[in-house]
């Protein structure tokens, strides 16, 4: 079990969308920088890959967080991994277990054109 902070070996900026004017009388949606939080990413578990193969879900990674940490359903977590390259996760699902030891988000890594 990963107890708080002690496992969350990364730093992830949390992006989220937001409304902005277009300049033009409308609105566009653009992602906006909310802050950084500790996480450790994962693969995810059998029984979770299967769960998600079976709902048609994208969801590749799991991402542990701290319980406090501010993160929702459609935020990306960006960061760079332990070679130095760049990763980008879609969050699919935020979930806490009963007891608040940490918050659970399974993602989808988004990769890049030529990465």
């Amino acid at each position: 079990m990963i107890g708080p902070g002690r496992h969350l070996n990364r730093r992830l900026n949390v992006w989220r969308p937001a409304t902005t004017g277009d300049g033009a009388g409308g609105q566009e949606t653009v992602l906006a920088l909310q802050g950084t939080v500790r996480a450790k990413v994962d693969l995810p578990s059998n029984a979770d890959r299967m769960l998600a193969a079976q709902a048609g879900s994208p969801h590749d990674h799991t991402v542990y967080l701290d319980p406090r940490a501010d993160v929702r359903r459609g935020d990306e977590l960006r960061g760079t991994d332990q070679l130095g390259h760049d990763q980008v996760f879609r969050v699919l699902a935020v979930v806490a277990p009963s007891t608040p030891v940490y918050r659970r988000a399974a993602c989808e890594l988004i990769q890049r054109e030529g990465a």
